[in-house]
């Protein structure tokens, strides 16, 4: 009876509530346009909301720059903190900011200034945590201002989003080479003269946690129906297989049954639905950690016609790298030629409003793990192979204080003249096989240097190389500074300059011409105070006596009765020449002569004697080295700004002795400019080939890189065998060089200059290349740029415009006149002749009574 009332009861309530919800249906429908009208202002005025806290909160943002170093390398897990951090960084915004708005942009741009600028943008209250970057101290993090660019002409967009299943990955992509490597080729040739800019803005947004969990939850129930429709569709073929198999028509025409048409049932199992797991559905929505909202936008422009556009083509290709279970394609579609996205209106608004803000709305399938996108969380490695851009390495032309160093295909395939900065080339260093071209690119070198007004001494063995650039200094505005002082000449008539070691006339202080000349004999022929020490004491004292007697005849204004440096064994061998010389020292000096020397046995003397026989025995070296007044000043030279061609006789031990003289004196003459202010200091360029024929034991080399900048001196060396050098010269050079370069040779050579380039270039690349081609790396306003492949260039090639060979028979006698040249028949009677004029100046002259320019007076 209970039950019976109670149901009573329930039906009129039942009742009452179907008629209110009739009711509240039947007013939702007579109001609907309200209603409508009123939720749509609700959501109108939430969606302004959030787009004006979304603006707040994305126009307080902060700008940084990675500069990376050239040896950066980050590993895989320095890639994973950096994106951690990123991610952080995102959600780091006040607690109004909404979730559209929580993000960080990595911003990657080539304007054809640069080749790739790697740039992170996020909100202001990320700048502490950005600022100190997981990749350490081979990463520099700059403050940066947001980016502000002129409007181009022609201007083309794409919104890259993830295609493949909810849970695949991207293509795990090593960084060796690195992952932007496709990227970096696909914006190489941008001309920033023609407007050209690429940039791809990466946004990174913290994962929502409801809506990765509507997502997973669609993931595992679309996996689930998919495994259902599997197993009906596998019990369907079963059946069909079970009552169409062989077996199955045998069994029924032996049984009766079937022949009186009785049916008989069959049973086939329905295989069941596989089993999901969870872990496989998911993929990387599986995990959290790491896991996050991504966008990319991709804008191209230019000032002319089509190159955005072909620019856009190959940036889509460059993303192909990341293509596997999932892969990186642009959104739109297209209708024949038209094509439908975000270059296109209505939705090119939105494309602005993003790219402008970096407010997050990515398309279905925006998500990503972190190393899926380890190649874009990350500046430029080592392993980057980067164009070289006009703004980073200029292009020759002549009269801007440019050298040429070679030609350079660039990305566009356009070849090119690279230039180094005559203020930034101090130091250059080549190595390779001979005929490759070494001394060519050098003579280029030294033709440009020239023609920018530069003084410069070429040095070359050879005896060719004047030759070869004559025709192309012949022009009124050097001529007049340019000597030759060739050392090849074999006939009476040919000319020939003079050098007098111990020549006063200059006005140097004594000590320093004394010093000079006996650190370059010591040096060349491996003197020390171990190994030679009363050879050194002899040839000290006996320069000392001469250079007091030369001061004592420039003085008297008779400078062409100065000894020379063969005058030494008159005054070692000769009692009555001895007796005359010292006569003017004043007794502390000649105490040595007569207290020590006559103890000294005669062989002793040939230790010093013997290296002067062997250069009086060559008439030209005679000739040269033996006349009384210099025609050769290097000092003069440097401070005049003079353009010096020295062609020594060969590469013998007595021509090697005569080489390293000069070369000493370069750096006798170098550091003599301390005695002028350094803005005064007009640089000067030594071009020296082969040299190992100059290197010998000595470290005059290395003392010239290491000492030498600061006086305006620069070098360069040319070698065929670097390893041959003496090690402290191949340390000196190669710490120092500004710009090191070489052909192929021998991996043993060659390895000695690509131990320069870890990681770049190895000895293998180097030793097949074709002759003239060489690997090079220049400084360029502080920063290294290089090695890269070049093509060295020849003169007729780089100078053919300024060729003038019908003035260089003019260029020759100039150059013979501002040497003081004389035939070489003259020279030769000079110097045979000069012993007896400085016993006649010895016999007749007074004793002076003034003091000279060391304060000593002479008796």
């Amino acid at each position: 009876m209970e039950a019976h009332l109670t149901a009573m009861a329930v039906l009129p309530m039942g009742a009452a509530l179907w008629h209110g919800l009739a009711a509240l249906a039947g007013w939702t429908l007579a109001n609907s346009w309200w209603l409508a009208l009123l939720t749509a202002a609700v959501l109108i005025g939430w969606e302004h909301l959030q787009r004006r806290l979304s603006s707040a909160a994305l126009s307080r943002r902060t700008y940084l720059q990675l500069e990376p170093t050239p040896a950066f390398e980050p590993d895989a897990e320095q890639i994973w903190r950096q994106g951690m951090q990123l991610v952080r960084a995102a959600g780091s915004g006040p607690w109004w900011t909404p979730r559209r708005a929580r993000s960080v942009r990595v911003r990657l741009r080539a304007d054809g200034k640069r080749p790739l600028v790697y740039r992170i943008e996020a909100p202001s209250t990320a700048q502490p945590l950005l600022k100190q970057t997981p990749y350490g101290p081979r990463v520099e993090v700059k403050r940066a201002a947001p980016v502000a660019d002129k409007q181009r002409a022609h201007v083309v967009r794409a919104v890259l989003t993830l295609h493949g299943e909810p849970g695949s990955r991207l293509r795990e992509v090593p960084l060796d080479p690195d992952p932007l490597q496709p990227l970096i080729d696909a914006v190489a040739d941008l001309n920033a003269e023609l407007g050209d800019v690429a940039e791809v803005c990466v946004d990174l947004s913290p994962a929502p946690r409801w809506h990765l969990a509507v997502r997973r939850m669609q993931a595992m129930q679309r996996a689930r129906d998919q495994a259902r429709r599997e197993a009906q569709r596998e019990a369907r073929w079963l059946t069909r297989e079970s009552a169409d198999s062989l077996p199955t028509a045998m069994g029924k025409l032996l049984d009766p049954a079937e022949w009186r048409g009785s049916p008989r049932g069959q049973m086939v199992m329905s295989p069941q639905p596989r089993r999901v797991k969870r872990e496989t559905v998911l993929g990387k929505l599986a995990h959290t950690p790491g896991l996050v909202r991504v966008q990319i936008l991709v804008r191209c422009a230019s000032d002319a016609a089509g190159r955005a556009e072909a620019r856009l083509a190959r940036i889509g290709a460059a993303m192909d790298v990341y293509a596997g279970p999932s892969r990186l394609s642009t959104l739109g579609w297209s209708a024949g030629p038209l094509r439908f996205g975000p270059d296109r209106r209505p939705w090119r608004s939105r494309f602005d409003e993003q790219w402008a803000t970096a407010v997050m709305r990515p398309a279905r399938g925006g998500w990503a793990h972190i190393d899926e996108l380890a190649g874009l969380l990350k500046p430029l490695t080592i392993t980057a192979r980067l164009p070289l851009l006009e703004t980073e390495m200029p292009t020759y032309a002549l009269g801007e204080n440019l050298l040429p160093q070679g030609w350079h295909r660039g990305a566009d395939g356009r070849e090119r003249l690279l230039a180094s900065r005559e203020d930034d080339t101090l130091f250059e260093v080549q190595s390779g096989k001979a005929g490759w071209g070494k001394t060519m690119r050098a003579q280029v070198h030294a033709v440009a240097s020239a023609h920018n007004q530069r003084g410069l001494a070429f040095v070359d063995p050879h005896g060719d190389s004047f030759a070869d650039v004559a025709r192309y200094l012949a022009h009124e505005d050097i001529i007049d500074r340019v000597a030759l002082f060739d050392l090849t000449v074999r006939e009476d008539g040919d000319m020939l300059s003079c050098w007098n070691l111990l020549d006063m006339t200059a006005g140097q202080p004594r000590h320093e011409v004394t010093t000079a000349t006996v650190e370059a004999f010591a040096g060349v022929l491996g003197w020390g105070d171990v190994t030679a020490p009363r050879a050194l004491t002899i040839l000290t004292k006996a320069v000392e006596v001469l250079v007091a007697v030369n001061a004592q005849a420039v003085r008297a204004q008779v400078p062409d009765q100065q000894a020379t440096i063969f005058q030494v064994r008159a005054l070692l061998t000769d009692p009555t020449f001895r007796h005359l010389a010292i006569a003017g020292l004043d007794a502390e000096a000649r105490k040595w002569w007569t207290a020590t020397f006559p103890d000294i046995p005669r062989d002793a003397l040939l230790t010093v004697l013997n290296p002067l026989e062997r250069l009086a025995a060559s008439p030209v070296t005679r000739a040269f080295l033996g006349c009384p007044v210099s025609g050769y000043d290097i000092r003069s030279a440097m401070d005049e700004g003079q353009v010096l061609w020295v062609c020594p006789p060969g590469t013998g031990p007595t021509d090697r002795l005569l080489i390293s003289l000069i070369v000493h004196d370069f750096l006798r003459a170098g550091l003599s400019r301390r005695d002028l202010p350094e803005a005064k200091r007009r640089p000067f360029r030594f071009y020296l080939d082969e040299l190992i024929s100059l290197d010998g034991s000595s470290t005059v080399l290395a003392e010239i890189t290491e000492q030498l900048r600061k006086f305006g001196c620069r070098l360069y060396g040319m070698t065929q065998l670097m390893h041959r050098l003496n090690p402290a010269t191949r340390s000196a050079l190669l710490q120092n060089a500004s710009c090191l370069s070489t052909t192929a040779g021998s991996l043993e050579a060659i390895g000695q200059i690509t131990d320069q380039w870890p990681g770049t270039i190895t000895p293998r690349d180097v030793a097949e290349l074709d002759r003239f081609r060489h690997y090079a790396s220049f400084t360029i306003a502080g920063k290294r740029v290089g090695p890269l492949p070049i093509r060295g260039p020849e003169l007729a090639e780089v100078f053919g415009d300024l060729a003038r060979p019908g003035q260089v028979g003019a260029l020759r006698k100039a150059a013979h006149a501002n040497a003081a040249a004389l035939p070489l028949a003259e020279r030769r009677a000079m110097a045979l002749a000069q012993e007896e004029a400085v016993r006649s100046f010895l016999t007749t002259r007074t004793a002076p009574t003034e003091t000279d320019d060391a304060g000593e007076q002479y008796a």
